[in-house]
């Protein structure tokens, strides 16, 4: 893809401000031609609109961004998709690359960086944030990639979502403002995790994440 050719973009994404702010980002860098917050919608708004590059979330409403991969590439293999999201997982990025995503980067990503990101990922080039890479590496260099933790399949996307970030060391209000939901959610949130774990307290919940190379 030339310079003076912008690439035409759906943003997927469960938050509407967060697509708002990714809308304001890119500026007139590329050229959205749609936009969705759950996977029905995207697979609709995907398949009428036949973007170059999909700016998919990881986890929304529906089944996830690897649910919108599963039904959108088979019929539409020369869309590429950029996994945008908050989670900086290894099961996530692996899980999403495994399903037919070109890259993955995190939401801490610059507006400058993601056109850039765009542009590769629609170009055929594979994008990762950077420490994100060597997860891919090293799952696909492997033939003993580890089992899904029965543990963590407990959760649900957003509890996982708010575990990472508790465990990190994030207070209650800084998650609220990284996912846009209250705080009161958060603590909802904290306490499923907790009690669905078995664990005391997010001391415990750090450790167990650590443990589990989560954070």
């Amino acid at each position: 893809m030339t310079e003076d050719t912008r690439p035409r973009v759906v943003i997927v994404d469960d938050h509407r401000m967060w697509r708002s702010g990714v809308r304001a980002e890119l500026g007139d860098t590329v050229d959205i031609v749609g936009e969705a917050g759950d996977v029905d919608e995207a697979c609709v708004v995907i398949e009428a609109r036949e973007p170059d590059v999909v700016l998919l979330d990881v986890h929304m409403p529906g089944g996830g961004g690897r649910e919108v991969l599963t039904r959108v590439l088979p019929n539409r293999p020369d869309i590429k998709f950029l996994a945008l999201s908050v989670s900086d997982a290894a099961e996530d990025v692996i899980a999403v690359i495994r399903a037919g995503a070109r890259g993955y980067v995190t939401k801490s990503i610059s507006g400058t960086e993601l056109t850039a990101a765009i542009r590769r990922v629609s170009d055929g080039d594979a994008v990762f944030s950077p420490r994100l890479a060597g997860f891919v590496l090293d799952a696909f260099s492997s033939t003993d990639v580890p089992a899904i933790d029965p543990e963590l399949d407990r959760l649900s996307p957003r509890e996982r979502e708010v575990m990472r970030l508790i465990a990190r060391g994030y207070a209650y209000k800084e998650v609220a403002k990284e996912l846009f939901i209250s705080v009161k959610t958060v603590e909802t949130h904290v306490s499923a995790v907790l009690r669905k774990l078995q664990l005391s307290n997010r001391h415990e919940l750090s450790r167990w994440a650590a443990d589990r190379r989560l954070v």
